[in-house]
């Protein structure tokens, strides 16, 4: 419906209502804008540093530096500066449009009717107009649900954020393990390398004074061959391991990346009390689905609403120029101006608020169903990961009494094959048992480490 208004006492009371309707939703953007700054403030640092290095590059070290510049962490950063931005947009439409308009027109041919049987020109040559309008909603339910719904998208974004960070810290732990593993091979090699070499001189003296025979030097040169190669090979491994770590932390590939960690202490860290029952609304993924649960309500609700009426107010001035003669178009201005309050209610959609409530609806059940199965699958995950970290656990204390007593094994042998006891057959297969519980130690120690890290996860417990 529309109403005309005196023009006089129309536009004040058009511009004061307008006016107390910015006043208004203002206070809905406050907080907003307020938000909007602190997203950007935080990120853009970020986002636009560039990738420094790492002096020491210990595990809690690159798990930070993975969690600032890995680039899925960085398009989670501008995805919800996005979404920020995007409720700001959606929620500018409580304040009022206000717009401008301006024409200019030359009739080669004025229109003409017939009244009363006489032919009446209906116009001027040339005509021009200058328009302000201006448009308010009061009320209509897409405001009403990116107002309700604001601070669920807020969050959504920002469990995204979470639920890639926890991802990215397994993930980089992991890594991180694997090239400590890599490394700790290499070492042993080396050390292993250094003994055999003085083996071999030891050997070769012998040889050559005749209180041996080429034997001894000939196993000597095959294990030292054996252990060189090993020695080469992971070392290729370690490089194939230290790019794939960069990767996963963003790290700049052409600079070096020096792993920083003492064995003694991760030892220390391999505890986790194993009696903990897993509490599914502590996991990331359970709290993403009770957020979208209450999106998927409150599109239930704006479906229900379509019954509403949208209510708005609009507004025009117009300045009116009208002359035959160009150069005297503007001299005399015929305004007018109007404002009419606008309500549309809708009557009968053909079923579609009926429809739309019930695929709301179907969509709610379905995501409870989603809810379900992940209690399920975070219960099995828990289970999983426990056990794998028990195995681990119980592999790993074998291995670490095998490596003490190899080593004691070598010593003795080593020394009763320099009193002319043992033959040094004892010796290399003392050796090379020493060398297999080494490895077996590290090996399981960052097993027992990783399996952790998914009890952890499981547990809902890795938190960045």
């Amino acid at each position: 419906m529309s109403t005309r208004l005196h023009r006089g006492k129309m536009l004040p009371t058009l511009f004061l209502t307008a006016l107390s309707l910015l006043s208004w939703s203002g206070k809905t953007f406050s907080q907003t804008t307020q938000n909007t700054t602190a997203i950007q403030g935080t990120s853009a640092e970020n986002l636009a540093a560039e990738s420094p290095t790492l002096d020491k590059a210990t595990l809690d070290n690159v798990i930070q530096y993975a969690l600032k510049h890995q680039p899925l962490i960085q398009q989670s950063v501008i995805d919800q500066r996005v979404v920020e931005n995007t409720i700001k947009s959606k929620l500018a439409d409580w304040y009022p449009q206000i717009n401008f308009n301006y024409n200019l027109q030359h009739n080669f041919a004025v229109q003409t009717s017939i009244i009363g049987g006489n032919p009446v020109k209906l116009g001027v040559d040339n005509t021009s107009a200058a328009q302000f309008s201006l448009t308010q909603s009061i009320f209509n339910r897409d405001l009403l649900l990116a107002n309700r719904s604001q601070n669920d998208v807020r969050q959504q974004a920002s469990q995204t954020i979470t639920n890639n960070k926890i991802a990215v810290a397994a993930n980089v732990a992991k890594a991180f393990y694997a090239v400590l593993s890599t490394k700790q091979q290499i070492s042993v090699a080396e050390g292993d390398i250094i003994r055999l070499k003085k083996s071999l001189k030891d050997a070769k003296s012998n040889y050559d004074a005749g209180t041996a025979d080429k034997i001894d030097y000939k196993r000597v040169t095959i294990t030292l061959n054996n252990t060189m190669a090993t020695k080469a090979s992971n070392e290729e491994l370690l490089k194939a391991r230290l790019q794939a770590l960069k990767s996963l932390m963003g790290y700049p590939v052409d600079k070096p990346l020096e792993i920083a960690y003492e064995p003694t202490q991760m030892e220390n860290e391999i505890a986790l009390d194993t009696a903990q029952k897993v509490e599914v609304q502590n996991r990331i993924e359970y709290q993403q689905l009770q957020t979208l649960k209450r999106l998927r309500e409150a599109d239930l609700n704006y479906s229900k609403w379509a019954y509403l009426p949208s209510v708005s107010l609009n507004g025009s001035y117009n300045l009116n120029f009208l002359n035959n003669s160009f150069g005297d178009l503007y001299t005399r201005n015929y305004p007018n101006s109007f404002a009419n309050l606008t309500l549309a209610l809708p009557i009968f959609q053909g079923g579609k608020r009926k429809i739309n409530t019930n695929t709301a609806e179907w969509q709610i059940k379905r995501l409870n169903l989603d809810i379900v199965n992940l209690k399920n699958t975070v219960n099995n995950e828990y289970q999983q990961a426990l056990a794998t970290y028990k195995s681990n656990l119980g592999v790993f204390l074998s291995q670490k009494e095998n490596m003490e007593l190899a080593k004691e094994v070598y010593d003795l042998v080593q020394m009763q094959y320099r009193s002319g006891i043992k033959t040094y057959l004892e010796v290399i297969t003392a050796e090379t048992d020493l060398r297999s519980a080494r490895i077996n130690y590290y090996n399981t120690l960052y097993l027992v480490l990783s399996s952790k890290i998914d009890v952890q996860k499981a547990l809902g417990q890795l938190n960045y």
